[in-house]
């Protein structure tokens, strides 16, 4: 019985939970449905009285809201393929090549994965403004072309693929690019799915770096540009809640539809050598 108690409480919080954890997000897909100021007024509600689709036809007639959507589209893909090529090359390596200072390379590596990021911003950007990328799209890519995150996870999953299948390879004549290309990215199929969400997502709702090296409206991404937006509507809470909803809603179907291959690559990727 005391089991049986246990579990609804335990269960209870978790609902608990979900409801806390889901509310504001309900919210701000209704308030992007609201009139002009329903949203702020008082007693507040949840649904809008007259659903209106005018604050999305705004910001796509009026705010020229779809050049940022292409924007952040463009930086986000470029930087998640480029960025899981890289990684998964060095991770390879990591894991199944031998070259001189392989583990003091790898250490160095694990060590610098505590530098926050806001460390390097300074010299990163005094280094692309010596190269004439400010305020380009090249800007953004280059800092997320490759992650220590990624390359640990793709070195610690790769680590598991059996040595002895990588050698049945190299004897048949295979070279190591065949090797790794043929053999190894499938294989790592899953532990690649999760480090392409992890890094599209946080290209895709990276704020700090684009506004540092971007500087021309044109190339805003939607954070930036809807940044700019709370100063100039700071009264139009449904402008800016439709705004919110284009900004959640790709990463939020990305998740979805590769739910499964997500879930998979976080539970072989708990296994240690």
């Amino acid at each position: 019985m005391n089991r049986v108690y246990a579990s609804c409480l335990i269960h209870l919080g978790l609902l608990i939970g979900l409801v806390l954890t889901l509310f504001p997000l309900a919210w701000m897909v209704s308030a992007s449905f609201m009139s002009p100021m329903e949203a702020t007024r008082f007693p507040p509600h949840f649904l809008p009285q007259t659903p209106t689709l005018e604050h999305y036809l705004s910001l796509f007639t009026q705010l020229n809201i779809a050049r940022y959507l292409f924007n952040s589209t463009l930086l986000a893909t470029s930087i998640t393929l480029i960025s899981l090529l890289l990684n998964s090359l060095a991770g390879y390596a990591f894991a199944k090549l031998e070259f001189a200072g392989k583990d003091r390379l790898f250490k160095l590596l694990v060590m610098a994965m505590v530098i926050p990021g806001q460390v390097s911003m300074l010299p990163l950007f005094l280094m692309l403004k010596q190269m004439g990328l400010i305020n380009t799209y090249l800007g953004v890519i280059i800092p997320g072309m490759a992650s220590l995150f990624g390359i640990f996870l793709i070195r610690q999953f790769t680590l598991t693929i059996p040595d002895s299948l990588l050698n049945a390879a190299r004897i048949d004549g295979a070279s190591e690019i065949h090797i790794y290309w043929a053999l190894v990215l499938p294989l790592c199929k899953p532990i690649l799915v999760t480090l392409a969400i992890f890094t599209f997502m946080g290209a895709w709702s990276d704020f700090m770096w684009p506004l540092i090296v971007l500087t021309d409206n044109d190339h805003y991404t939607l954070p930036v540009a809807l940044a700019n937006l709370l100063g100039e509507h700071v009264q139009d809470t449904e402008l800016m809640m439709a705004g919110a909803v284009l900004i959640l809603l790709p990463v939020i179907l990305l998740f979805l539809g590769l739910q499964k291959h997500y879930m998979e690559g976080l539970l072989l990727g708990s296994i240690k050598e």
